[in-house]
């Protein structure tokens, strides 16, 4: 996938020959024109969802200021077909934009299907695999870092209940709960865990901060008193819902909730974050791009790479960082192997 950016076609110029180049694979866009930079496509909830989202816009930005490279961002809608999301990269690579990414799972099938038409561009895709020989997929190990919240929830529960709210019962969320259920199991046998999702199948459950809320109040009324969410956007009700009871705490996720300005209210109730680094991630790739040496296949970020991790803004879990750091030795050793699928 080297792009060549200067054609010597030995003094003929003609619109043929640059069409026939252009379609050889010998310009720097399908279009033929300038690289007009970063194609973002966001998955529901946008750019200001305060978690995922927002850490792929990160990314971008940091890209922004230290390449000078522009970018279009595009938001899903909810209820979206395959068709809607593939009509999206599709025009943000005809427009000439180089890398396209998709964030979010819901990408995953469309990212490498339109990555086909379009054989000179690079697409990359968050939290799905690699499967056309010009996508760069971006999974995470989200197990493992939920791993970590678990053992957090189980040291500060009081109650010896603890509350997993999950957005979409789906594999990638799954994981979420799988992982966070089992380190509060490992570190604390008698604690309960409670683990609901908003909804079954409908991408809303990323989009409906409503939902979570009702679903935080029910868990804090049965006698839970941390409560971790899974769920994009909807997250935000979630955290507002722990934050108005005294005594509990909300756990965040994908972005340092902590830190983020439209949750600033909330933070002295954040007790920490699961944090993916998918800005890190996107970074690498539209670098990846601009050198010329765009990176293609699937790369897991992972606990031991500290591709993902806990937050510890606030200093809330100050007290018991010897013991999550002894957790991720073990899990980074491989001692301790992190399931990815909830236990029946």
């Amino acid at each position: 996938m080297r792009r060549v950016s200067k054609i010597v076609a030995a003094g003929i110029a003609t619109a043929a020959l640059t069409c026939s180049l252009t379609a050889c694979g010998e310009s720097s866009t399908e279009s033929g024109g300038q690289n007009k930079g970063v194609g973002l496509a966001f998955d529901v909830g946008g750019r200001d969802d305060h978690s995922f989202n927002e850490a792929a816009a990160r990314g971008v930005d940091k890209a922004e200021k230290d390449f000078g490279v522009k970018s279009k961002m595009m938001t899903a809608k909810n209820g979206e077909t395959e068709a809607d999301r593939e009509q999206r990269l599709s025009s943000l690579a005809e427009a000439g934009f180089n890398p396209v990414i998709g964030v979010g799972f819901n990408y995953g099938k469309s990212v490498n299907k339109v990555a086909k038409d379009f054989p000179k561009t690079t697409f990359g895709v968050v939290d799905s695999p690699a499967e056309a020989k010009n996508v760069y997929g971006m999974v995470f190990a989200e197990n493992e870092a939920s791993y970590l919240a678990g053992v957090a929830a189980a040291l500060k529960s009081k109650t010896h209940k603890v509350g997993f709210i999950g957005g979409v019962n789906n594999a990638l969320i799954q994981k979420f709960q799988a992982g966070f259920e089992q380190g509060v199991h490992d570190t604390d046998s008698k604690a309960k865990v409670t683990s609901e999702y908003l909804y079954a199948n409908d991408d809303k459950g990323f989009n409906d901060p409503a939902a979570a809320k009702g679903k935080a109040k029910g868990m804090l009324d049965s006698g839970i008193d941390v409560i971790y969410t899974a769920a994009g956007q909807s997250g935000n009700g979630s955290i507002e819902t722990v934050a108005g009871k005294k005594g509990t705490w909300a756990i965040g996720v994908d972005s340092d909730q902590y830190l983020q300005p439209g949750l600033a209210k909330y933070k002295s109730s954040i007790l920490t974050s699961v944090m993916k680094n998918v800005d890190v991630a996107v970074y690498d790739l539209v670098k990846s791009v601009k050198d010329k040496k765009p990176l293609t296949g699937t790369k897991s970020y992972t606990l031991k790479d500290d591709g993902v991790r806990l937050s510890t803004s606030g200093g809330f879990i100050d007290d018991i960082q010897g013991k999550i750091d002894a957790a991720k030795k073990k899990i980074a050793s491989g001692q301790v192997k992190v399931k990815e699928t909830p236990a029946k």
